[in-house]
């Protein structure tokens, strides 16, 4: 039986996804799944590069701010939502069109990998966030390369959430997250996934995460910050994001506002760069030239399909 095609539009962030994926779904009546872990987040906008109504140009949007900053998210929850949006688009006789370039969530689909929803053991996280205060991240990040050598390739030696991750699995099942992804391939995948990522030359790519943390400061992003502090009382996931855990250290008077510029900068370029080397391991992935006219890389992917 012939499979159910789902277009993915990957890359890094800052890369243009957003913009092609909307004039894709325009011309061949698709609709559009979020791939984002930080925009499934209620009141996280800006800081997250939501799209916004007007950008949206009425293509409809699943997964995007229906989680709230103070729940937990897993990616075994992220595949059973996204797995229901793809069939309820498909049923109404459209193109679901998975955008994101959060690469776990995205291999948990199109490798139909079966993430184990592994219950927090709330004891053990603190003893790790106290090593962390006490000892510093780099210890942890040592032993959960002792650990699980493969999967720490993947991962920043400043990710705390991630490289807590590991130790947790571990502490949890006796066995690494890598052993768990191998063991979790088994399943058939559902759909017949067609995979697209944009690629940058590198400096123009740094320049354009440059120029969008800068708009990120003028629109509004550290009163979005404070106005998440007020409004919630727990933070597990969320404010570990990318530009909002650097907010919270400017507001807690650790940086100064240039400071904390900088540090966003810096950190969304090396994100940036682990997310390329993490798409490139992904060998069914067709590379279109992020320069090049929406229309020609339109074209290119109808030709797919």
């Amino acid at each position: 039986m012939q499979k159910n095609k789902v277009i993915v539009i990957c890359g890094p962030t800052a890369s243009g996804k957003t913009a092609l994926s909307i004039e894709l779904a325009k011309q061949i009546n698709g609709e559009i799944v979020s791939c984002d872990s930080m925009q499934i987040y209620k009141d996280m906008n800006i800081g997250t590069a939501k799209p916004t109504v007007e950008e949206m140009q009425g293509i409809k949007h699943y997964l995007i701010g229906y989680v709230s900053p103070e729940e937990r998210y897993s990616v075994a929850d992220y595949k059973a939502d996204a797995k229901k949006a793809i069939k309820e688009i498909i049923e109404k006789g459209k193109m679901p069109i998975v955008v994101g370039g959060t690469g776990l969530y995205l291999d948990s689909l199109i490798y139909e990998i079966e993430y184990q929803d592994i219950k927090l053991d709330e004891e053990y996280r603190k003893k790790l966030e106290e090593e962390v205060e006490e000892k510093g991240l780099e210890v942890l990040y040592e032993r959960a390369k002792q650990i699980d050598e493969k999967a720490i390739e993947k991962i920043s030696p400043n990710d705390k959430k991630r490289i807590l991750r590991i130790l947790e699995i571990y502490h949890a099942t006796g066995k690494t997250k890598t052993q768990q992804e191998i063991e979790s391939r088994k399943k058939e995948v559902e759909y017949d996934y067609k995979v697209y990522a944009l690629d940058w030359d590198r400096q123009k790519l740094y320049d354009r995460i440059n120029k969008r943390v800068d708009m990120m400061i003028k629109q509004g992003l550290i009163e979005e910050v404070k106005q998440i502090l007020n409004k919630y009382d727990t933070f597990p996931t969320a404010m570990q994001g990318l530009g909002y855990k650097e907010v919270v250290e400017y507001l807690e008077g650790k940086l100064t506002k240039e400071e904390m510029i900088e540090k966003i900068k810096m950190e969304t370029r090396r994100y940036a760069k682990r997310q390329l080397t993490w798409f490139r391991k992904n060998k069914q992935t067709v590379w279109l030239d992020a320069e090049d006219t929406l229309q020609n890389n339109i074209h290119r992917i109808l030709k797919d399909i």
